[in-house]
């Protein structure tokens, strides 16, 4: 009895540390299974402007400029009113076109070729239609009978001889009754008749009745 309760236990024994060896490592791999704790989400950057943001600045920056625009002089809104508009046809066979803004009164967009400029009137000494695009360095000087479009920043002249219906027929009557030139002599003033000699017993008459001049 007591040498079967021995075996027993020796068969025993090598079953319970094989139970063992087998639980433990199920043990440490269920360690780790489990989840490391989320990070919270983190926000995005604020941006620098927003699209909102970004169009008010625009809108405020054309709201300025068409306020500037707004702000010409009485004169030179007269000055506005005289310009030739229309299409006109330049010397070489070039033209240029003169369109009044309406939205801006007072400012016209001056093409030629593929350029077009933003112009407004400029007072001037001599009396001549002056505009200009001081960003661009561009100038329209109209005259009397003819036109033309100037480059200052390039030191070049764009168009020649330009005219309108109106500078064309100024130039017609300039060529049928020309201008005096101011550098020719004024003709000679008339002289008065020059004294005649009486005959022998006659007074003589005198330009200014029959009395002769006192006598130094």
């Amino acid at each position: 009895m007591t040498r079967t309760l021995a075996t027993l236990l020796m068969l025993t024994l090598p079953v319970a540390a094989l139970a063992q060896t087998a639980v433990a490592p199920a043990t440490k791999a269920a360690a780790p299974a489990a989840k490391a704790p989320a990070k919270p989400a983190t926000k995005p950057k604020a941006q620098s402007a927003s699209r909102t943001e970004i169009k008010s600045t625009a809108s405020n920056v054309a709201a300025g400029i068409a306020a500037a625009e707004a702000a010409l002089t009485p004169a030179e809104l007269a000055i506005a009113e005289r310009v030739h508009v229309g299409h006109l046809p330049c010397e070489l066979g070039s033209s240029v076109s003169i369109t009044a803004d309406p939205k801006s009164p007072g400012y016209f967009d001056v093409q030629a070729k593929a350029v077009r400029y933003r112009m407004f009137p400029v007072t001037t000494s001599t009396g001549a239609i002056r505009l200009e695009d001081q960003r661009a360095g561009a100038v329209w000087l109209q005259l009397g009978n003819k036109s033309m479009l100037m480059n200052q920043k390039l030191g070049q002249r764009l168009a020649d001889e330009c005219q309108s219906p109106a500078q064309v027929a100024l130039a017609q009557s300039l060529k049928a009754n020309p201008a005096p030139n101011l550098l020719e002599p004024l003709p000679a003033a008339a002289t008065t008749a020059p004294v005649r000699a009486a005959p022998m017993g006659v007074a003589p008459v005198y330009p200014t009745g029959p009395t002769p001049p006192a006598a130094k």
